[in-house]
């Protein structure tokens, strides 16, 4: 079904790039129903050029023209955008947030009137639609779920969680690309070690993932179950898994997780 409202970005970088494609592949939006600012004029004609979207270089002139606004900027800029729009925001309006550790009382706290706020978490996957992107609702937000869904659907998986959860997404799911490529990286070099070239093990470590990503979702079982499978008495993957859990492979997994999960939290001043 075809969205009458409008969207205006803040922020033409590439995860707002990534929700643009998904918005206008789904024909849920027309390019004249989407807008962004930025103060790069050359990214903004790169966009416009690309797909047609309106644009502008000011944001108080974005904010006036759009139903939902979506501040896709660093979580540094976000106070000294919002003292720019705050005032300009309407409650008729919905705000959305992509910014790592800012939460939702300290956007609301910007605006004039009471305005639904919600705070979003996706991850780079989002560039391709197969983003995982977890999301809470402001005070002012809590109806507004199926919005949320609707809007960023178009890019991969929504997961409504607690707004106290949205640390540890952001440790997860959030920085998690980042550990996967590493993981891939190192099963690839693995291969070569071994003695296979490195565009064969590079495909058969990417094939590998994306197989094993797909068998815990269609089939529903626990990963747990799922490596036992694979793993027969005395033979190659449980000497394989002897090293990985000798050399602290899951336990550096928990660490990486919880340094990002902190990390977070300082981005706002917490510890």
């Amino acid at each position: 079904m075809k969205s009458k409202k409008s969207i205006g970005f803040i922020g033409a970088g590439a995860m707002a790039e990534a929700l643009i494609k998904g918005l206008l592949k789904s024909e849920v939006y027309h390019p004249s129903q989407i807008h962004i600012s930025d103060i790069r004029a050359d990214r903004l004609e790169e966009l416009k050029e690309s797909y047609g979207i309106e644009t502008s270089r000011a944001n108080q002139d974005l904010v006036k023209r759009v139903d939902y606004l979506i501040l896709a900027v660093k979580p540094k800029v976000i106070p000294i955008v919002l003292k720019q729009i705050g005032e300009d925001i309407s409650k008729s309006q919905k705000l959305f947030s992509l910014a790592a550790g800012v939460n939702t009382v300290m956007l609301e706290k910007y605006l004039k009137e009471e305005v639904a706020v919600i705070r979003l978490m996706p991850n780079t996957p989002a560039l391709i639609g197969e983003g995982a992107i977890a999301y809470c609702l402001g005070t002012a937000a809590q109806d507004d779920s199926k919005l949320v869904e609707q809007i960023f659907g178009t890019v991969g998986r929504t997961l409504k969680v607690e707004e106290e959860l949205m640390d540890a997404v952001t440790g997860l799911s959030g920085s998690g690309p980042a550990y996967i490529y590493l993981i891939i990286e190192a099963l690839a070099d693995a291969g070569v070690n071994v003695g296979l070239s490195r565009d064969d093990a590079l495909s058969l470590v990417l094939q590998t993932i994306i197989g094993s990503a797909k068998m815990v979702l269609e089939l529903g079982a626990h990963p747990g179950q799922l490596k036992d499978m694979v793993t027969s008495p005395g033979g190659t993957t449980i000497t394989g898994l002897k090293v990985l859990e000798r050399e602290g492979v899951r336990s550096a997994l928990y660490q990486a997780v919880e340094a990002a999960t902190t990390k977070s939290k300082e981005l706002r001043g917490e510890k």
